[in-house]
């Protein structure tokens, strides 16, 4: 049996644990305006295998957003870190700072 649990950390960032995986869901702009909600929603469930960080309804990311992907994968380990459903201009930039050589990006 699959626990499924939900943490609102603010109107950009949310997160669901389904098993020991962790999704992170975040809206419009991926800004250091969602600084404290992107590692509250990374926190919030305690120790867990996996994040899919889901960027279907990012518009924008920002250095900042790409620091705090870094900093998630130094205290996850790469291998438990993956970037999912990236709009074309978010994938872009992800490109451009070759994130594809430190996350699977799907």
């Amino acid at each position: 049996m699959s626990h499924r649990s939900e943490s609102q950390t603010g109107s950009h960032v949310r997160a669901t644990l389904a098993g020991t995986t962790v999704t992170v869901h975040v809206q419009g702009r991926f800004d250091f305006n969602c600084h404290p909600g992107f590692r509250h929603a990374c926190a919030s469930f305690g120790r867990v295998r996996e994040y899919v960080v889901d960027l279907g309804t990012t518009e924008y990311l920002d250095s900042s957003a790409l620091g705090m992907l870094l900093v998630l994968r130094e205290e996850a380990g790469a291998e438990h870190v993956r970037v999912v459903n990236c709009q074309p201009a978010v994938r872009r930039i992800l490109e451009i700072a070759n994130f594809q050589s430190l996350f699977t990006i799907e």
